[in-house]
């Protein structure tokens, strides 16, 4: 992350952490706390995103594009877009508008 962000933008920030590895979670390691880290290539990608649009079909075509493309799995985008639909839900909540 490389910048302070505002504490709004930490708050959300920290809500999209958790929510690929314990919600998203295509490779299953959500109970391994080890692999807690397991999804934090993505996450800078996927705040952005988040602060960028309102639409969750741009981050579902993101997590998508990590499953089947970074990780060689078979894409699931219904499961891809309710995640989506979370994170946008998690921006609204946290960031003051």
């Amino acid at each position: 992350m490389g910048k302070k962000l505002p504490p709004d933008q930490l708050a959300l920030y920290k809500r999209i952490d958790e929510i690929p590895f314990y919600k998203w979670d295509p490779i299953g390691v959500s109970d391994i706390e080890e692999a807690r880290d397991e999804y934090y290539s993505c996450l800078p990608q996927v705040f952005s995103i988040a602060l960028e649009s309102a639409q969750p079909t741009k981050i579902a075509n993101y997590l998508s594009e990590v499953a089947s493309g970074s990780m060689g799995l078979e894409g699931s985008p219904e499961h891809d877009l309710a995640i989506a639909k979370e994170i946008i839900k998690a921006k609204n909540q946290c960031l003051i508008q």
